[in-house]
């Protein structure tokens, strides 16, 4: 069985937690793998960005990291208080941890920026949430990214989104990594969702000005 740590910060936005449960709880019924997914944080209350209060199964220290296959890291708002969980250095240590050991890491919108404080996306390819303020896009790239533009966007062992609404492709190329493509088309299928777009996929998020 592959097994998935779902890091959950502060501030954690739902719907990008929720893709991730979802295909993956999916791929364990109707897949041809089973999988099972482990939420944890360092706090056991945890208040969603929009007030929703979550009681997680695990605190991280309960676990042994070497059990896992993959890390998946949903992103979150500022102003709940994301940042100062998802920027702290035992959450940085989970993350370098799962580097270290070549394993699959998948993050959701501004989730990437903890992977840049990390210090894992030197020289990789990644994206994040960019708006024409250009901040995130600019702290991704202070962290030794090279920033593509693009909803998502896969480099070695890492999988990196630009928002909420990029969750459930993450999740299905989180999937596809660690059973098969086929198994994922398969998952998807019977979910019911559409076949990723790729118009959608290449769409800039901030036009360039000419």
């Amino acid at each position: 069985m592959k097994k998935v740590l779902l890091l959950i910060a502060q501030g954690v936005e739902p719907l990008e937690m929720s893709a991730i449960t979802d295909v993956l709880g999916w791929a364990n019924l109707v897949g041809n793998d089973a999988i099972s997914v482990i939420d944890a944080g360092f706090q056991r209350q945890v208040k969603t960005t929009f007030g929703l209060n979550l009681n997680l199964n695990y605190l991280v220290n309960e676990l042994n990291l070497d059990d896992y296959d993959a890390l998946a890291i949903p992103g979150g708002f500022e102003p709940s208080g994301f940042y100062e969980d998802a920027l702290s250095e035992p959450f940085l240590a989970v993350i370098r941890h799962f580097h270290q050991a070549q394993k699959t890491i998948a993050s959701v919108c501004v989730s990437s920026l903890a992977l840049g404080e990390a210090g894992v996306l030197k020289g990789k390819h990644a994206t994040v949430y960019h708006q024409k303020n250009g901040t995130r896009k600019a702290q991704l790239e202070a962290s030794g990214a090279i920033f593509v533009d693009q909803a998502l966007v896969c480099d070695s062992n890492i999988i990196t989104s630009t928002g909420p609404g990029t969750a459930i492709e993450v999740a299905f190329a989180l999937l596809a990594r660690l059973t098969s493509e086929n198994n994922a088309n398969k998952v998807r299928e019977k979910m019911r969702i559409p076949a990723l777009n790729l118009h959608w996929l290449a769409k800039v998020q901030v036009a360039e000005i000419s």
